[in-house]
């Protein structure tokens, strides 16, 4: 697998990125040596981030981890990426019906139908215009996770939603 390593406000030194790489390596086993691993490491708010994203054929995993200290913040995101790899690999064992050892470069094309991802459930809804503030006010008294709107400023559809940090994301459509 090829690692990238980047620091966004933060040294990445010799020891860090070998240390990466060690515990990258881990989950060589799911993939071929196409596979790459994209790590950012940064500082937010006094405490360290770190975010791992591998791309591997179709299959996109991702990991942030924000802690007092880099080194536990790498062993967390490689755990959870491990896991997340794990649940892929069962799921795909699953559909396929395959007991033996199975890697992501051997994994089938897509099929145009899955059995276990279906809508079951189809609705509409009239777009009202408002902006960015009203967008969250709305969300926030729906209490849900995000909120699908007519931006009055662009004219597009947008998405607000809420953030695992607490603060807000905004989606902007292009066509």
């Amino acid at each position: 697998m090829k690692v990238n390593i980047t620091g966004k406000n933060f040294n990445t030194y010799d020891r860090l990125q070998e240390t990466v790489e060690k515990k990258l390596d881990k989950l060589d086993k799911y993939f071929s040596d196409e596979a790459t691993a994209k790590v950012v490491l940064s500082k937010e708010r006094g405490r360290d981030k770190i975010e791992a994203t591998i791309n591997a054929k179709g299959a996109v995993f991702r990991a942030e981890e924000v802690t007092d200290d880099i080194y536990e913040g790498i062993d967390l995101a490689v755990d959870k990426l491990a896991s997340q790899m794990s649940r892929f690999k069962g799921k795909l064992r699953k559909r396929y019906n395959d007991n033996k050892a199975l890697k992501f470069e051997f994994m089938p094309e897509p099929e145009t139908e899955t059995e276990e991802a279906k809508v079951v459930k189809a609705k509409k809804f009239q777009l009202e215009p408002m902006s960015e503030d009203e967008a969250v006010l709305q969300m926030e008294m729906l209490q849900h996770d995000f909120f699908v709107f007519l931006n009055m400023e662009t004219d597009s559809v947008n998405v607000v939603y809420k953030r695992k940090d607490g603060n807000y994301g905004l989606l902007e459509t292009t066509y």
